[in-house]
């Protein structure tokens, strides 16, 4: 990958977006959405906005395909040469998908090359290698029965998806489901739809029957709703704010009682203690895990918690490690903080920073918007200290580059501060003691914790969170169960 490759890539334009309903590529019944770039705020292209009867025939026509077996009825190792076709397909033309991906949403290519089509190939590959080495069982009957416990494809996934790792996140959903054997109905974010429309295209470049898969293209009121609200739909996975993802539930109730799957987010706690291994390391790690990707990022360490003891040394530490960070423009390669997604997202962003001073807190660097001339939308990485629980940046999700810090002096404190939360989805524990590294593990109420490190981990093992971080776990042989039901057969010999 070189800096000549972007930029010519970054140069094509892009034609507009249609909906993709059973294998053909349609324009919806509204008017068509303009798709804004983050990075200067140019029109880059348009995306359809589905209507409710858009997304009726596109989950008729999933159910259709399922019903009639040309996918569901293959068998697993059918189903695996596909899904490694499209892994092998998304590798071809990751460059692509990554420029696409940087212009669409502003994270910076640095991230997105690994971040967006890496990881979306490591997963479909995952899955494909895994489907034909998942096994029913037989259970321990009296010898006049013989029972049986199958695994068997739920139906119509819906699958509705973010705008900030929309091609990971696509396929942590897409690849369990699709080797599985069910029928997908996915619905990208309306501000970062480009490149899971093309990862459509090459889905059937790969051989994924029509129907198999089909996109709807749309805002959550009327698009979302529709498929929450479906029917057809026998499963409905999302990744999302905690107030959509209450609308998804309710939906359900409303219709089929379709199962609802959901990942909200988090105000996840990185916790320093004063004997962290090395609190150099610690310090780069904390600033890596909130400010890339603008600190658009479900698992982002947004909530430093530090012993008093090491805290002003280590916050010097952190300062300095993020004033080395380069904001600019995503598609440089030198850029290590992109454009926040949207300037609905920006403006929101900001007014925590009002709301932080307001509430006596202290902004130790950044706090402002930045790069104004460009026409996009960037933030400057906020270090925000005195944060006290009961302050709104210690509570609630910013989902952008905002640090808030708090101190404590015992590990008992430490702990009832990372709690202090309603969510719990990410953490991470800065230790050299191995008894307290797992005294927190234990005691974090929260799906992932981090010993350290922060960030990084693989198709092996779950992602997922508790209270109101979600339910359901993407990712692993685990991500399996959303996607299928138990059938047990009771056979008299």
């Amino acid at each position: 990958m070189t800096q000549d490759q972007i930029d010519r890539l970054a140069a094509l334009p892009v034609p507009p977006g249609r909906l993709l309903i059973d294998g053909k590529w349609e324009k919806g019944e509204d008017e068509p959405l303009p798709v804004h770039s983050p990075i200067d705020g140019s029109l880059l292209t348009t995306v359809e906005s589905a209507s409710a009867a858009d997304v009726a025939r596109a989950t008729a026509c999933a159910r259709q395909a399922f019903e009639d077996g040309r996918w569901s009825r293959t068998s697993p190792a059918q189903r695996k040469a596909v899904l490694l076709k499209l892994a092998d397909l998304i590798d071809k033309h990751a460059l692509e998908l990554a420029v696409l991906g940087v212009r669409d949403n502003g994270t910076e290519i640095s991230m997105a090359l690994k971040a967006e089509p890496g990881s979306a190939a490591q997963t479909f590959r995952w899955y494909a290698e895994a489907i034909d080495k998942v096994y029913g069982e037989i259970a321990p009957t009296a010898a006049n029965v013989l029972a049986l416990i199958h695994r068997e494809p739920v139906g119509v996934v819906a699958a509705i998806v973010p705008w900030n790792f929309p091609l990971m996140i696509g396929a942590w959903k897409l690849a369990p489901a699709l080797a599985a054997g069910n029928s997908v109905v996915l619905k990208p974010a309306e501000t970062a739809s480009l490149t899971l429309l093309r990862l459509a295209e090459l889905a059937l470049e790969a051989g994924l029957p029509p129907g198999v898969l089909n996109v709807v293209t749309g805002p959550g009121r009327t698009t979302g709703e529709a498929l929450g609200l479906s029917m057809d739909v026998d499963v409905m996975v999302f990744t999302g704010s905690g107030l959509t993802g209450r609308r998804l539930m309710e939906y359900a109730a409303r219709s089929n009682l379709k199962r609802v799957y959901l990942e909200l987010g988090g105000k996840s706690p990185n916790i320093v203690f004063a004997d962290a291994p090395d609190l150099g390391v610690a310090a780069k790690a904390a600033a890596n895990g909130i400010f890339r990707n603008s600190g658009q990022v479900c698992v982002a360490g947004s909530r430093l918690l530090v012993e008093a003891s090491v805290a002003d040394a280590f916050l010097e530490a952190l300062t300095k490690a993020t004033r080395a960070m380069t904001l600019g423009n995503p598609l440089l390669l030198s850029t290590q903080i992109g454009a926040v997604n949207s300037p609905q997202q920006l403006s929101r962003n900001l007014g925590f920073i009002d709301t932080a001073r307001a509430e006596g807190n202290d902004v130790l660097t950044g706090g402002a918007r930045a790069r104004v001339d460009t026409g996009g939308w960037y933030m400057e990485p906020t270090i925000i200290s005195g944060v006290r629980p009961t302050d709104r940046l210690f509570r609630e999700e910013v989902f952008g580059p905002v640090l808030s810090v708090t101190s404590f002096t015992t590990e008992a404190e430490a702990l009832s501060l990372a709690n202090a939360t309603d969510y719990g989805l990410a953490s991470g524990v800065w230790t050299a003691n191995l008894s307290r590294a797992h005294r927190m593990i234990r005691g974090i109420r929260a799906g992932v914790v981090h010993v350290n490190t922060y960030g990084g981990t693989d198709g092996t093992v779950p992602m997922g969170g508790v209270r109101q971080s979600g339910n359901g776990h993407d990712k692993s042989l685990h991500a399996l169960d959303k996607y299928t039901d138990l059938k047990t057969a009771w056979i008299a010999l």
